[in-house]
C-alpha cells in the first residue's frame, strides 16, 4: 500500500533498531495495512530502514532545505553512507533506539533522542496525508517504557496529531498475533539490539479491561498531569540481554573476514545480515560485498556453517538462560510453560531455523503462532488502540452486590475494572438465582471500586517490576442512585438461575442494563427496555 492511499484512522509505527515498519487502520473500518513509503522503504516492501542521515544536525524547519540534506532509510544506504569508512560519519543516526531514554543522561542518550524525533518526523512528512489521521501509535520495550514516555512527552509535540499513544512492545507482539483475551503468550523477540523472551497475559474477557495502549495527548491536550491511569501490559515475567540481531552480524562478518582486526566496516555488517535474511529461507547465500579499498568480494555461507557459529558464541545458550528466568517467574503465578496458549516469535532473527528448532525442542507441545514476525507489533499497535470510538477509559470501576449463600452474607462482584474502554463492543452477561422460595424481586444494588485487586505491572526508576504482594483490599464506595427491584418470574427456585442481566457502557460512558428470564417462556415484562443506570467515572 503506498503511504499516499492511506486517510484519516490510525497510525501504528514500530520503530526498530535496524527496521521500522508503519501500518495503517482507516478510520471507516477495514483491516490495517502495511505502508511502503516509496522513497525510503526497501524495495517495493513495507520495511523502512531504521537510519537517518542529517547534515549540519538539520532542525524541524530545514528538513527539506538543499542546503542541509537528510537523507532516510533505504537513501542511506543507496547513497554509500555505509560503506564511506569504517566508522560511520558523524550525521548518520543509526542504532539508536537501544539508548532513547536511557538513563543516566549523557550526550549519546540526547543525540539518540534527537535523532529518533527527526526520524519520525521524516516518516511523518513522507506520508502526505490529503486526511491527517487522528491518532498516532508508537511501540516501546517494556523495560524502557518510562523513558519513551518522557521522550514522547518531550518531543511528541513536533508531531501534529490530535492523539498520540504508547504501547509496549510484548502485549502488542502477543494481540496482534490474533489470540483471545484470556491467552498467556510466550514472546520471543529477538531484534536487532536485544533479545527478549516475555511471557504476557492477553488481558480482556468478560469482565476484565482489555489492554489499551497509554494516551500521552487526546484531542490535542497533552495528558502529563491527567487523572488517568492506564494499564499497560500484565507481564507474568520477562527477561531480556542487551544481544541483538546486530550482534549476531558482528559475529558473521568477523568470521567471513577472519583476518580483521579492530571495527569492521558497516558495509561488512549490512552485508552480512543480508546473508542472515537468505539464510532464513535457503541452505546457502551469497552477497558481494564492496571492501574499504575498493572493488567487490563475494560472501558465501551455509546455512549449517551459521547455525555452528552462533552455537559456538552461545546464543542457543543465551535463549536458554532467559527461558529458564520466565520459567521461574510462571512457576510464581502457578503457570505450567508446556501449557502456553502459544509462543510467538517476533523479530527478523526469530525466522532463523536454528531459532524455530530451539522453541519446539524447548516448548514442544506450545502452538508456535509464526505468521507475521515483522509486523505483530505494529499490526498489534493499531489493535490496541481502538477505533475512533473509543474516546476515554474508565478511571474508576464498578461493582454489582449479591447474596452469598454459602457465606450468608452480601459480596461484591466485579463488572468493570478501572481502565475498561468505552464504549464495550458486547454486553456483560450475569446471571442471578433467588435467595429463597417465594421471593418476588432482587435487589439491583452497585458500587465503585475505589481500588484494584489485581497484581500490575509497576515502573520504578523505568524499570518494570511485578507486585508480588496484592493491592489493599478495594473499598466499595455505594452509588447514590437506588434502582427498582429486579422483578423474578413467578416459578423461580433458591439457586436456579432465573435472571440475565446484560450491562454494557455506552458511547456517552452511560451504564445500561437490559434483564432477560430464564425461565422457559416466562417474560419480565416491568423490564422490557434497557435501564439507563448512570454515568460511570
Amino acid at each position: 500500500m503506498d503511504a499516499v492511499e492511506a486517510q484519516g484512522g490510525s497510525l501504528a509505527i514500530d520503530l526498530g533498531s535496524s527496521n521500522t515498519v508503519v501500518a495503517h487502520q482507516p478510520a471507516t473500518g477495514g483491516p490495517p495495512r502495511l505502508l511502503h513509503i516509496p522513497d525510503y522503504s526497501h524495495g517495493n516492501g513495507p520495511i523502512v530502514p531504521t537510519l537517518l542521515y542529517c547534515a549540519n544536525d538539520c532542525a524541524t524547519s530545514r528538513l527539506k532545505s538543499p542546503q542541509h540534506p537528510c537523507l532516510v532509510g533505504r537513501q542511506v544506504i543507496e547513497a554509500g553512507l555505509l560503506e564511506a569508512m569504517h566508522q560511520p560519519p558523524a550525521e548518520l543516526y543509526c542504532q539508536f533506539k537501544r539508548s532513547i531514554g536511557a538513563r543516566p543522561r549523557s550526550r549519546q542518550v540526547e543525540r539518540a533522542e534527537r535523532g529518533g524525533a527527526l526520524f519520525l518526523e521524516h516518516l511523518w512528512q513522507a506520508l502526505q496525508w490529503q486526511t491527517p489521521p487522528e491518532r498516532l501509535v508508537l511501540t516501546a520495550p517494556v523495560d524502557a517504557f518510562a523513558g519513551y514516555r518522557r521522550w514522547l512527552l518531550d518531543h511528541g509535540g513536533r508531531l501534529p496529531v490530535p492523539e498520540l499513544a504508547l504501547v509496549d512492545e510484548p502485549t502488542a507482539a502477543a494481540l496482534g498475533s490474533g489470540l483471545p483475551p484470556g491467552s498467556h503468550v510466550l514472546v520471543v523477540d529477538l531484534g536487532a539490539g536485544t533479545s527478549d523472551l516475555a511471557l504476557v497475559q492477553i488481558q480482556g474477557g468478560e469482565g476484565q479491561a482489555r489492554p489499551i495502549s497509554q494516551l500521552l495527548r487526546f484531542n490535542g491536550n497533552d495528558l502529563v498531569r491527567s487523572s488517568q491511569h492506564l494499564r499497560v501490559a500484565r507481564v507474568v515475567g520477562k527477561a531480556g540481554a542487551a544481544v541483538g540481531g546486530r550482534d549476531l552480524d558482528q559475529w558473521i562478518a568477523s568470521h567471513m573476514a577472519p583476518q580483521t582486526r579492530g571495527s569492521l566496516p558497516e558495509a561488512w555488517i549490512q552485508a552480512a545480515e543480508q546473508l542472515k535474511c537468505q539464510l532464513s529461507a535457503k541452505d546457502q547465500a551469497t552477497v558481494d560485498v564492496i571492501q574499504p579499498e575498493g572493488g567487490v568480494t563475494p560472501w558465501q555461507l551455509k546455512r549449517s556453517t551459521l547455525e555452528g557459529l552462533l552455537e559456538r558464541q552461545g546464543f542457543l545458550r543465551l535463549l536458554d538462560n532467559l527461558l529458564k528466568q520466565v520459567a521461574i517467574a510462571a512457576r510464581r503465578e502457578g503457570l505450567d510453560m508446556l501449557r502456553l496458549t502459544a509462543v510467538l516469535p517476533v523479530g527478523g532473527t526469530s525466522c532463523l531455523p536454528l531459532v524455530r528448532r530451539w522453541i519446539d525442542q524447548r516448548l514442544p507441545s506450545v502452538p508456535c503462532c509464526a505468521r507475521q514476525p515483522l509486523t505483530a507489533v505494529a499490526y498489534g499497535a493499531l489493535a490496541l488502540t481502538p477505533n475512533v470510538q473509543v474516546r476515554d477509559v474508565l478511571s474508576r470501576g464498578v461493582a454489582l452486590r449479591y447474596w452469598d449463600r454459602r457465606q450468608q452474607a452480601y459480596c461484591w462482584h466485579p463488572l468493570y475494572w478501572a481502565g475498561q474502554p468505552w464504549p464495550t463492543e458486547s454486553p456483560l452477561q450475569i446471571r442471578l438465582a433467588p435467595a429463597h422460595a417465594h421471593q418476588s424481586a432482587l435487589e439491583l444494588v452497585l458500587a465503585e471500586v475505589s481500588a484494584d485487586l489485581r497484581r500490575e505491572v509497576v515502573f520504578v526508576d523505568g524499570q518494570p517490576q511485578l507486585l508480588e504482594e496484592q493491592a489493599p483490599a478495594a473499598t466499595m464506595d455505594p452509588w447514590p442512585t437506588s434502582f427498582p427491584p429486579l422483578p423474578l418470574p413467578d416459578q423461580a427456585q433458591p439457586g436456579e438461575d432465573a435472571l440475565l442481566l446484560m450491562f454494557s457502557i455506552t458511547d456517552d460512558r452511560h451504564l445500561h442494563l437490559q434483564v432477560k428470564s430464564l425461565l422457559g417462556g416466562q417474560s419480565v415484562a416491568e423490564l422490557k427496555g434497557p435501564l439507563d443506570l448512570g454515568p460511570l467515572r
